[in-house]
C-alpha cells in the first residue's frame, strides 16, 4: 500500500537511503536436531531467502562461528553464492569473536571480509574428536556384543583398541575434505592470499590483524562503521531473522506434547558439544 501512494510523491520528496541487510550466524555449524536452533542450510534457508531481495544494496554476514560440520558449512555457503549471484548483490562478512575452521568458510562466502583486531581468524583445517573407552566395560563386568555384516562396519569402536588401517583410513576421509576447503579458500581470496601455504592451510589461526597481512581477510572493521564508510552515514541496517522466530522451536513447539521434554538429554549433549567447540579457542 505504501509503495502504490509513494508513486505519486514528487520525486524531489523522495528520500531514497541505501539498505543493508544483516544475517547473523552465531554458534557451531551442524545438521539441525534436537530442541536447540542451529547453524545449517535447513535453518537458515528461510533467513537467506528473506535476506537476499532486490532493491537493497548488499547483505552483511554477522559471524561468529567456532567451525562444525564441513557439509553443513560448504551448504551454507555454496547457498549465499548462489543468492549473490541470482540477485548481483555484494556480500560482506564481519567476524565477531572467531570465525575459525567452518566459520571461515562461511565468511569466504562473503566478497570481502572484516574482523575486529583481536578476532580468531583462520584454522582452515578438518578434524575428529571423540573418546576412547577400551577397558571400561571390563572393570564394570559388562560384557558389549556387537555383531555386523561387514568387515569395516564397526571400525573406530570407542569401546575397542584403535587399529591403524582404521586410523589410517580416517585420516585419508580427512585430507579429502581438507583438500576441498583449501580449494574453496583459494578460489574465493586468490591473489589476496600471502604468505606459505603450508603455514595459511595448517590449521593454525590468527588474531584479525594478523590475518589481514596473510590474505585470509580484507581488513580490520567493525560492521556499523565499515558499512557506513562504504555507502555513507545514512545507510540503513536491517537485521534479518528467521519467520515466526526460534522461540517455539526451543519450547518444544510443533512436536509431541511430551516432545520437548523427550528431547531435553540431546539438547544437554548437543550443549556439551557446542561447548567444545568454543573451548578449542580460548573461548
Amino acid at each position: 500500500m505504501l509503495k502504490s501512494l509513494l508513486k505519486f510523491v514528487p520525486a524531489r520528496f523522495r528520500k531514497s537511503y541505501p539498505v543493508i541487510h544483516v544475517v547473523r550466524l552465531d554458534g557451531p555449524i551442524m545438521a539441525e536436531r534436537g530442541l536447540r536452533p542451529t547453524l545449517s542450510a535447513k535453518a537458515l534457508e528461510p533467513v537467506l531467502a528473506k535476506a537476499f531481495r532486490k532493491g537493497i544494496a548488499g547483505v552483511a554476514l554477522s559471524i561468529n562461528c567456532p567451525g562444525g560440520s564441513p557439509v553443513q558449512s560448504a551448504l551454507i555457503a555454496s547457498r549465499i553464492r548462489q543468492l549473490a549471484a541470482e540477485k548481483n548483490l555484494p556480500v560482506y562478512a564481519f567476524c565477531e569473536d572467531v570465525a575459525a575452521s567452518g566459520g571461515y568458510w562461511l565468511a569466504c562466502a562473503a566478497d570481502e571480509i572484516y574482523a575486529d583486531e583481536n578476532s580468531i581468524v583462520g584454522s582452515i583445517g578438518v578434524i575428529a574428536m571423540g573418546f576412547g573407552f577400551p577397558e571400561a566395560l571390563k572393570k564394570l563386568g559388562v560384557e558389549r556384543r556387537v555383531h555386523t555384516a561387514g568387515d569395516n562396519k564397526s571400525q573406530l569402536d570407542p569401546f575397542q583398541p584403535e587399529k591403524p588401517e582404521d586410523v589410517e583410513r580416517l585420516e585419508t576421509l580427512l585430507n579429502e575434505m581438507h583438500a576441498s576447503f583449501k580449494a574453496m579458500v583459494k578460489e574465493r581470496r586468490g591473489a589476496r592470499l600471502k604468505g606459505e601455504e603450508s603455514e595459511i592451510f595448517s590449521g593454525l589461526y590468527w588474531r584479525g590483524e594478523k590475518a589481514v597481512g596473510l590474505g585470509l581477510i580484507d581488513g580490520v572493521g567493525h560492521l556499523q562503521t565499515t558499512l557506513r564508510m562504504k555507502f555513507g552515514d545514512k545507510v540503513q541496517l536491517r537485521p534479518i531473522g528467521a519467520p515466526g522466530g526460534w522461540g517455539l522451536r526451543f519450547l518444544g513447539g510443533g512436536r509431541g506434547a511430551a516432545g520437548g521434554f523427550a528431547e531435553l538429554p540431546d539438547a544437554a549433549l548437543e550443549a556439551l558439544e557446542s561447548r567444545a567447540w568454543w573451548s578449542r579457542f580460548g573461548l
